[in-house]
């Protein structure tokens, strides 16, 4: 019927290999073909992959790097408004995880438009299960501040994490960033450099921050580098004694003193009981 609108695309992240083509999944090379759009990080590099994997894509190519992102917006966001299919690859790995990607999604949500993705090769989960450190529970920091004085400020929020850290870094940084790191974090947390992942020059140095900064210094580092920090080991709990005047303070303000022993006991990983009857104690 004249005048309607067409049904909305479908915005697509996909995933693409690290460094070796074979870990490409079926659905990726799928959507390389079918793309009405794809949205490329660097176009030459998609088209390097496309060319291993053997698939012809008919689609148009644009370019989708940092510094043009927001001027392809419009466009993009328009092609799957007339029903296009636009594929979204970074270099390597996920697209938006310190890729382009993040603008183009929230954009794409806020205006209700069909957005999913192909899942694959990530980075930061390769690197910690490589890495040999606990890794239940971890966190993932981007790429660290370029100066000195504000990476040690960066490493300082660190200091007691509990989780592990997987951080990116260029390669000329990173034994600058790991001698910080051994100020800051001290020489004998456990790490992990991960270089070249899924490639013919992949390596993993494990060890100290000490002894992980000690090989980036020698001059090795080349390639791709995510680095993988354990986390904080826990502090041991201060004694109840020494937690009495907040306990005090809390109750002078009016707080009940079962809620302020609660309170405090908790915020301090001590026992209530134990804190409350030092509190009473001391009133003695």
């Amino acid at each position: 019927m004249a005048g309607v609108s067409p049904a909305p695309g479908v915005l697509v992240l996909a995933a693409t290999p690290l460094g070796d083509p074979r870990d490409a999944s079926p659905r990726l090379r799928e959507l390389i073909g079918a793309a009405d759009v794809i949205a490329a990080e660097d176009t030459r590099r998609f088209r390097n992959l496309a060319s291993a994997l053997d698939v012809t894509w008919t689609g148009r190519i644009v370019s989708h790097y940092d510094a043009v992102e927001a001027e392809r917006l419009p466009g993009l966001l328009d092609a799957v408004r007339d029903g296009a299919t636009v594929l979204v690859v970074s270099d390597a790995g996920m697209p938006a995880v310190s890729d382009p990607g993040y603008r183009l999604v929230a954009a794409a949500a806020a205006a209700g438009l069909p957005v999913t993705c192909a899942p694959g090769p990530s980075a930061v989960t390769t690197a910690l299960v490589l890495s040999g450190l606990p890794c239940e529970r971890f966190c993932f920091d981007g790429f660290p501040p370029r100066r000195s004085g504000e990476r040690r400020r960066w490493l300082e929020t660190l200091r007691d994490e509990r989780r592990a850290v997987v951080f990116f870094e260029s390669p000329r940084r990173t034994a600058d960033t790991l001698a910080d790191a051994v100020a800051v974090l001290g020489p004998d947390r456990p790490a992990a450099v991960c270089r070249e992942l899924t490639k013919t020059h992949e390596q993993v140095v494990r060890g100290t921050l000490a002894s992980v900064h000690e090989w980036a210094a020698g001059g090795d580092v080349l390639g791709e580098v995510t680095v993988v920090l354990a986390g904080a080991e826990a502090r041991g709990a201060p004694p109840v004694e020494s937690l009495v005047e907040a306990v005090r303070e809390r109750t002078e303000d009016g707080e009940r003193l079962k809620d302020a022993v609660a309170a405090v006991a908790e915020a301090a990983g001590v026992p209530k009981r134990e804190l409350y009857n030092a509190t009473l104690a001391a009133r003695h």
